[in-house]
């Protein structure tokens, strides 16, 4: 397969490429002897770089009618085209011996899962990308961009030079470079990024940079990366650090500080992309698949379904979404519904087809009709549950009217409770308006999930007790336009649940 969904192939406008060169050669004074474009495409980088007068100029393109564009083009004997993937190729081969390095481009806008859904070949091996200086391996992690695999790559193969790096990128990738560049202690002398509009740019709604990094054989200590936009390079937006492994704002402010470790366990939803035979709906008392099949099987193998697009209220008991249930906890084995639901089998096995077409691994040697995110905790009766997605979070209380267990889908993310005022005293904190300015001063809403997991994990009641008074929760009711309900007994017994008294023992314990 061909085509801009495979190679991300988006082309550099002209324009863009000379303000780049024009930042690095007036701002930060490069003075590069040598320039490789690794991914090149039709040059544009290339035919803005000249401005350097540098002595050699390497452009690498995977495409062949690029290559022969670029060979067409430029008629310069210092620039030489190599038709290579940049995947299988070394930088130090080509390049040799060379000194004063400016490695320049637009690398792939695509992650790996994207180009598995095409079945692409243009993809890098399963290595430990990430590997420097000891870093794990996470490539075997279910998506990566393919972005910054080049970029990491290109770092590695420069360690211990004063080469320049300029690559255009998402700002999602550039923060998770530097992140991995502070934690792992790779030397560098500067790394800015340099933000522009990629929906005037390329068509993209998403927040982009050109990321700028001048490695350095000698270990950094600042550690810090400056942010710009690329109409006015004087005057810093804010600036980037890493702490506790999290990449934070410096001049972000917040009055509230929840940093901590959550005594509370957060989940992720049920995952098992195959929707069109797993989830159905209830039309008139009768449930119906993705393709409008009626559908006729054992009510005790469905669950009420609440996916994350669906949180809109801060209560939510009512449903038409179900989910087909296959295992009670992760690795059970499902050939037993054929005796303890013959209807349910039969409908899956019929249907075994769009099973077999998913295309994670994690499926790969699993049961048959296997799902993952599933567990004890899946069956909490009542559950506060937030969108991965939305820019501001809305933890809702889900529970069903008729005591099923509720299930969420995996782009949302819950924690599990067997009483109802518990998990609503935690609804109310949760969207309390310090909770939320804290939130929202942690997270970078330009990331595909702004609320993950982790995000989530980093909330401690503990620290919200000492912050947030009954009377604030009893407001948060009134923001909320819910019917007074908490009283003050409720919420003292909330701050008493086993699960906090426990984490500060822990915490006196570790602190002596």
């Amino acid at each position: 397969m061909t085509g801009k969904q495979e190679y991300g192939d988006y082309q550099t406008p002209v324009r863009l490429a000379d303000t780049i060169c024009k930042y690095l050669q007036e701002k930060k004074q490069v003075k590069p002897l040598t320039v490789i474009e690794p991914t090149c495409g039709i040059g544009n980088f290339l035919q803005s770089s000249l401005v350097f007068d540098a002595q050699k100029y390497y452009g690498i393109e995977i495409n062949a009618d690029y290559c022969d564009q670029c060979r067409t083009r430029f008629h310069d004997k210092r620039i030489s085209i190599y038709n290579l993937d940049f995947f299988s190729v070394s930088i130090k081969e080509i390049i040799g011996s060379a000194s004063d390095i400016l490695v320049i481009g637009n690398p792939p806008w695509v992650t790996n899962s994207a180009l598995s859904a095409v079945q692409s070949d243009n993809m890098p091996k399963k290595s430990n990308f990430k590997g420097l200086k000891g870093l794990d391996a996470i490539t075997g992690a279910s998506n990566f961009d393919i972005c910054e695999y080049i970029i990491l790559k290109l770092i590695h193969s420069l360690l211990g030079t004063d080469s320049v790096i300029a690559m255009l990128c998402k700002a999602s990738v550039a923060r998770n470079i530097f992140k991995t560049l502070t934690t792992s202690d790779v030397g560098f002398e500067y790394f800015d990024m340099l933000e522009f509009n990629a929906a005037q740019e390329f068509g993209i709604h998403t927040n982009a940079c050109s990321l700028i990094l001048k490695l350095s054989p000698i270990a950094n200590t600042q550690k810090i990366c400056h942010v710009y936009s690329i109409d006015d390079w004087d005057n810093e937006l804010y600036s980037l650090s890493v702490s506790n492994n999290h990449v934070i704002r410096n001049t972000q402010t917040c009055s509230f500080d929840f940093e901590g470790l959550c005594s509370l366990t957060w989940h992720q939803g049920l995952k098992h992309d195959c929707s069109k035979i797993m989830e159905l709906t209830d039309i008139n008392g009768t449930l119906y698949n993705g393709n409008s099949d009626a559908v006729n099987i054992e009510r005790s193998m469905i669950f009420p379904l609440i996916k994350s697009s669906m949180l809109k209220e801060p209560i939510m008991n009512s449903f038409s979404k179900y989910v087909l249930v296959t295992q009670k906890k992760l690795g059970d084995e499902t050939r037993l519904i054929e005796s303890e639901a013959p209807k349910a089998w039969k409908y899956l096995t019929e249907h075994s087809r769009y099973f077999e077409k998913r295309k994670s691994s994690i499926y790969r040697g699993a049961p048959p009709f296997s799902i993952f995110g599933i567990g004890p905790y899946s069956y909490a009766r009542f559950k506060v549950v937030v969108s991965g997605f939305y820019k501001k979070p809305l933890f809702s209380l889900v529970y069903s009217s008729d005591q099923r267990p509720v299930m969420t889908d995996d782009t949302s993310y819950f924690i599990g409770f067997d009483s109802y005022d518990m998990a609503y005293v935690s609804m109310l904190l949760l969207n309390s308006q310090p909770v939320q300015s804290f939130l929202t001063s942690i997270v970078f809403l330009d990331a595909k999930r702004p609320y993950t997991k982790k995000v989530l994990e980093r909330l401690s009641f503990q620290k919200m007790f000492s912050v947030l008074t009954y009377d604030l929760l009893r407001q948060t009711e009134r923001e909320l336009s819910l019917t007074p309900y908490i009283t003050a007994s409720m919420y003292t017994i909330f701050q008493n649940l086993p699960e906090f008294c426990l984490h500060e023992q822990l915490e006196l314990m570790q602190i002596s």
